[in-house]
C-alpha cells in the first residue's frame, strides 16, 4: 500500500507541476482577471464508509474567487475524497464560528491577530475541536483517495515534515474533542496573551501543533506527509495571493502580527 501511495504521489505531483506551467501560467497571462468560484458548502457525491472522523473537510482563505491553479487544487483534493462534504470558511464566517461556539478569551485572542494565515491556524484547531473534520491548507493537496488514507477507527491523523521529522499543521484529521487540539489551543493562547512574537510558524502555527503533540505524550496515528498530503504541486505563492501581492504570513514583521 506504500508503495502504491508513494506512486500516486508522484504522479499527483506531475500532474500538478504540468498543469501550473503549461495550463496556468498561459491561462492567467492571456486572461489575468479570469477568477473561480469555490463553493462554500460541497456535498459528498457517495455515501463511502462510515468512520471515526467525522467527513468533512474545512478549507479557508481570504477569498473564495480564486485563480485558475488553486481552483484545479480544489478540483483534485475533491476527486479524492469523493464521500467527504466540502466546507469553506470565510473570514468573516471564521468570526462568526469563533463568537458562536467559544468563550470571550478566545475571541479576544483571537481579534489580536492581524494576519490571515495566523487567524486560520487558531481557527483550523476550533473548527476540528467543536466539529471535526480534515483540515487543509488551500494549496495542499491529498495524494491518495482519503478514503484510503483513513481508516474507520482512527481518532486523527497528523503529518510529518522536514529534516527533523516535527508535526506540521497545514493537514489535521481529528475526531472532535481532541486532546491535542486542547492542547495546542492553550499553547497558543498563552503564546498571543503573553505577546510572544517571533512570526507566524511559531506563534499560532506548526511550532505550537508539534509542541502540543510532545507535551501530550499520548499515543498517536501520524505519518509523512508523501503518503497524506503535500503543498504546492498545482500552485505557488504567486498564484495563491495573485489578487494581495506580499499577502503571505511571511512577509509580515513580526510587530505587525498581533494588533
Amino acid at each position: 500500500m506504500s508503495l502504491l501511495i508513494l506512486t500516486c504521489n508522484r504522479c499527483s505531483k506531475l500532474i500538478g507541476n504540468l498543469s501550473k506551467v503549461f495550463i496556468s501560467y498561459p491561462f492567467h497571462f492571456f486572461l489575468p482577471k479570469k477568477r473561480f468560484t469555490i463553493p462554500k458548502y460541497s456535498k459528498a457525491l457517495v455515501q463511502g464508509k462510515k468512520q471515526i472522523i467525522p467527513k468533512k473537510i474545512w478549507q479557508t482563505n481570504y477569498t473564495n474567487r480564486v485563480s485558475l491553479p488553486i481552483y484545479l487544487n480544489y478540483l483534485f483534493n475533491r476527486l479524492m475524497s469523493l464521500s467527504y462534504d466540502y466546507h469553506y470558511v470565510s473570514t468573516e464566517d471564521r468570526l462568526i464560528f469563533i463568537k458562536e461556539n467559544t468563550g470571550a478569551d478566545i475571541v479576544k485572542a483571537y481579534e489580536r491577530l492581524n494576519d490571515g494565515a495566523a487567524q486560520a491556524d487558531l481557527w483550523r484547531l476550533l473548527v476540528l475541536q467543536h466539529l471535526g473534520g480534515i483540515y487543509m491548507d488551500i494549496d495542499a493537496h491529498l495524494v491518495f483517495p482519503l478514503s484510503g488514507l483513513i481508516k474507520k477507527t482512527d481518532k486523527e491523523l497528523f503529518i510529518l515534515k522536514g529534516s527533523d521529522n516535527t508535526h506540521t499543521n497545514y493537514f489535521i484529521a481529528s475526531q472532535k474533542n481532541h486532546p491535542i487540539l486542547e492542547k495546542a489551543t492553550e499553547i497558543i493562547l498563552e503564546n498571543i496573551n503573553s505577546n510572544q512574537v517571533v512570526g507566524v510558524f511559531s506563534l499560532t502555527g506548526p511550532v505550537p501543533f508539534s509542541d502540543a503533540i510532545k507535551q501530550s505524550k499520548i499515543a498517536i496515528n501520524d505519518k509523512s506527509y508523501r503518503y497524506v498530503c503535500v503543498q504546492g504541486d498545482f500552485t505557488n505563492e504567486h498564484f495563491q495571493y495573485i489578487d494581495k501581492p506580499r499577502g503571505k504570513w511571511t512577509h509580515k514583521k513580526p510587530s505587525e502580527i498581533l494588533k
